[in-house]
């Protein structure tokens, strides 16, 4: 009797530490598969068992394995384990322990039990208790072990052993299961936030005739502060910067700002129009003066008398052209086509350009006289990447009047916007402006996340042709650079030496590495492989036919006619 107490003792002894074991294991992480299956290891040292088996509800009310021995989980999911889910049914339902001390004859454990039956004993107990905290069981703990192993102890003894683990696995897969629930909870919590419109705070106010241009950055500063200055004065005022910069709107602002607000401004887009229409359309003509000229009709000269006459593209008229305009800003005075009369006017001349005017005047496209007369108060508008602190403004701006427009209440998150301020905008206030509207038109809802933005897959993220850098799903091609340095305002910029176009080869030419030469010899080389064909070109570069264009233009390269 004393020798069986001193051994029941040991036992005792020896499951408190098992116990310990197993809370400093389950307590230790939050791996749960790995501290399940760590639990089992332990049980095997403690309870001389051949098999363990840890389920629990997959959340339907079936149950799943959570962690065997002997094997890896995945076989066991996969078949490999003849696990008799039917037998642990009675645990679930009447969340007690269940002991089969015979389990070989057991017809419900027969296949299961087979799996680990050594040929020289048959006598196996199968032990299973619930795994739970305080309420209805969500799991079971199983062991497989020799009935003999256990004779001295009593199966009562380990179902007690059993029952503190089944207790501490159920704690920490409560536990588990709450922090899971709770992360999932501030997951979809933060991607709500994210999905809430943010609220853009409005540009501060600014005098009459400039508060409907949007921008708040120190390079849009400079550039109020300089039509505010020049516009009360009769001087001619050339706006340079490139496409899409707003250079209209600014020439607006000129004319608002200026004592001729009350007469009219008058725009035309020199660009547009040839030669012949472009001297009727400015100049007016007589009656007769060209057929189709059935009355006398005014010029915009005459239309904008006492106002402001703004000539966008002043830097694409022709050079005979360029003579007549002259006069007109020298002397005041012009006569109509097919007239003889000279209309004297007096008339505030805005106009604006994209090209290197100074460069055309070197190269002989451009008069030099017009050029100064023309380039009295120059203005330099920045382009969006040099000003991205008003991307989100703009990009407000743009909504608001789309909602406008089309009657909705469509908003932006503010990972959008931070998208949007990454994106170079090689088309400038326009580019976005479009991005904007198309984004609007096509989102599913009223809220325009990062993944809704058209430019993802355009060219604004693609960067390869304005910052040296890969976009997404863009090849790297740094075919031009964006210059760092901010633009200055010299009275006569500084030139790059004139390149012609170049000429059709009398032989084909060599294979030429384009990766060993200077962006623009680059894209000449590329154009002539291709036989100035743009799109063929985009292909061979890794850009699209749009990017080329824009590169075609920026280095000033005529596109030969094959």
């Amino acid at each position: 009797m004393g020798s069986l107490n001193k051994s029941r003792n040991e036992d005792s002894e020896a499951q408190l530490i098992g116990i310990y074991e197993i809370g400093k294991v389950l307590g230790s992480t939050f791996d749960l598969d790995r501290a399940l299956h760590d639990v089992l290891n332990i049980l095997s040292s403690y309870l001389e068992m051949r098999h363990g088996v840890v389920t629990l509800d997959d959340g339907t009310g079936e149950q799943v394995l959570a962690a065997v021995t002997g094997m890896s989980l995945r076989e066991a999911r996969d078949g490999a384990l003849k696990y008799p889910m039917q037998a642990i049914r009675p645990v679930l339902e009447g969340s007690m322990p269940m002991v089969v001390p015979s389990a070989v004859g057991d017809p419900a454990l027969a296949d299961y039990i087979a799996e680990f039956l050594d040929p020289d004993d048959d006598s196996l107990a199968f032990l299973c208790v619930p795994v739970k905290t305080n309420e209805k069981p969500f799991g079971t703990l199983s062991v497989v072990r020799g009935r003999e192993s256990g004779a001295h102890r009593g199966f009562q003894h380990d179902i007690r052993f059993l029952t503190m683990v089944g207790t501490l696995i159920g704690q920490t897969v409560g536990l588990y299961r709450k922090v899971l629930a709770d992360r999932e909870q501030l997951m979809e919590d933060n991607a709500r936030l994210q999905k809430q419109v943010i609220k853009i705070k409005p540009a501060a106010a600014r005098s009459a005739g400039l508060e409907e241009i949007v921008g708040s950055s120190e390079a849009m500063a400079r550039v109020f502060a300089q039509v505010q200055q020049a516009a009360p004065t009769k001087a001619t005022v050339l706006l340079r910067g490139e496409s899409g910069t707003g250079k209209e709107m600014i020439a607006h602002a000129v004319h608002m700002l200026s004592k001729r607000t009350d007469k009219p401004f008058v725009k035309v887009n020199c660009a547009a129009l040839s030669e012949s229409v472009l001297e009727s359309e400015l100049f007016g003509h007589e009656k007769g003066a060209f057929t189709g000229a059935v009355a006398d009709r005014k010029g915009r000269f005459e239309l904008a008398n006492g106002g402001t006459l703004f000539l966008d593209e002043i830097g694409e008229i022709s050079a005979n052209f360029q003579s007549k305009l002259l006069r007109v800003l020298q002397e005041g005075e012009f006569e109509r086509v097919g007239g003889a009369k000279t209309i004297k006017v007096d008339v505030r001349l805005v106009a604006a350009t994209n090209r290197n005017l100074e460069m055309a005047v070197t190269k002989g496209e451009f008069r030099a006289d017009l050029y100064f007369r023309l380039n009295v108060v120059p203005i330099f508008l920045p382009p969006l990447r040099e000003r991205h602190g008003d991307v989100a403004l703009l990009a407000d701006h743009f909504l608001k009047q789309f909602n406008q427009e089309n009657g909705r209440k469509v908003g932006i998150t503010a990972k959008a916007l931070q998208t949007l301020q990454r994106c170079n905008f090689p088309g400038n206030v326009r580019e976005l402006e479009n991005c904007i509207y198309r984004t609007a038109t096509m989102a599913q809802g009223d809220v325009i996340d990062e993944i809704d933005l058209s430019c993802r897959r355009d060219l604004c993220l693609s960067s390869t042709l304005w910052d040296g850098k890969v976009g997404q799903g863009q090849a790297a091609s740094h075919l031009v650079p964006v210059p760092t340095a901010p633009v200055r305002e010299p009275v006569t910029a500084v030139a790059p030496p004139p390149v012609s176009a170049p000429q059709a080869p009398a032989e084909p030419l060599p294979e030429v590495d384009l990766d060993s030469l200077d962006e623009r010899s680059r894209l000449v080389q590329a154009m002539e492989r291709c036989g100035w064909v743009q799109a063929k070109a985009a292909r061979l570069l890794g850009l699209t036919p749009r990017q080329i264009g824009y590169a075609l233009k920026k280095y000033d390269i005529e596109i030969r006619q094959l």
